[in-house]
């Protein structure tokens, strides 16, 4: 709706000052059609076409006015609800299965993911949902909110983006799980069939000492506090942490991986 919008008061002043499509499209060194998607919304109108339309039209910074709003979110927005409660959260429990959790990625590891995103991403998007990522690791910073993870073997060996980076990440887990508020631990190869393989899903104890699940897949994200599913939940996570490795363990585990790499 805000490419929409944007195009379209960018087309109804140019009309009104009576400039054509194809002065602004040379003016602003774009070809006619990108300028026409652009008003049309079907593509977004960018800062620099906005701000030469509004010297053009006279709009007085009213066209260059929707640069702000026209900015990509910085997550998914499937994912907003979520990020505002674990960033309220006293507790937080995460387990994954197919790569390291976003609080977690070093930027290498999140650079290299948003680039293989399909469809592709442009690159403002990929820039500010980088920027959203790693600003959001600020949390576990504050040493009074417990953080759990476990990661399964496969997310660890998994290689995303070069073996520097690799080795880089797997360092960053040691690192960060050197936290007195942080556990990491490592769900192996060979437990046999167990919840966890049922899927991913993060647990969040509320200020209020009230449970949120949530879960995510390819298009979509679901935050939930139904007691049933709920409890479910976490009785699997009891379950998935019986199974891991302990957190000694696990820094050992990791810590071979990243001497092979």
């Amino acid at each position: 709706m805000a490419w929409r919008y944007a195009g379209d008061q960018m087309k109804r002043w140019r009309e009104a000052a009576g400039i054509s499509r194809q002065a602004l499209a040379q003016e602003a060194g774009y070809g006619y059609d990108a300028i026409k998607g652009m008003e049309r919304g079907v593509r977004k109108a960018q800062a620099h076409v906005l701000r030469i339309a509004d010297d053009m039209c006279g709009a007085q910074g009213k066209l260059a006015a929707a640069v702000e709003f026209l900015r990509p979110e910085p997550f998914p927005s499937y994912s907003q609800d979520f990020m505002q409660a674990e960033s309220e959260a006293v507790a937080v429990s995460w387990y994954e299965t197919e790569f390291i959790p976003g609080l977690l990625q070093v930027e290498e590891i999140v650079l290299a993911m948003l680039n293989a995103h399909c469809p592709p991403l442009d690159d403002e998007t990929i820039e500010e949902r980088t920027k959203g990522r790693l600003a959001r690791q600020t949390l576990l910073d504050k040493q009074t909110k417990a953080f759990s993870f476990v990661i399964s073997e496969t997310a660890l060996r998994d290689q995303v983006g070069d073996m520097a980076a690799c080795k880089r990440q797997l360092n960053h887990l040691l690192h960060v799980g050197r936290r007195r508020n942080v556990t990491i631990q490592v769900m192996p190869y060979g437990r046999g069939p167990h919840p966890g393989r049922l899927g991913p899903f993060v647990l969040l104890e509320t200020p209020d000492h009230e449970y949120l699940g949530y879960e995510e897949g390819q298009t979509t994200g679901v935050l939930y506090s139904d007691g049933e599913k709920i409890s479910t939940l976490r009785q699997r996570h009891e379950m998935i942490l019986r199974l891991a490795l302990n957190p000694g363990e696990s820094s050992a585990f990791i810590s071979e991986l990243a001497e092979e790499l």
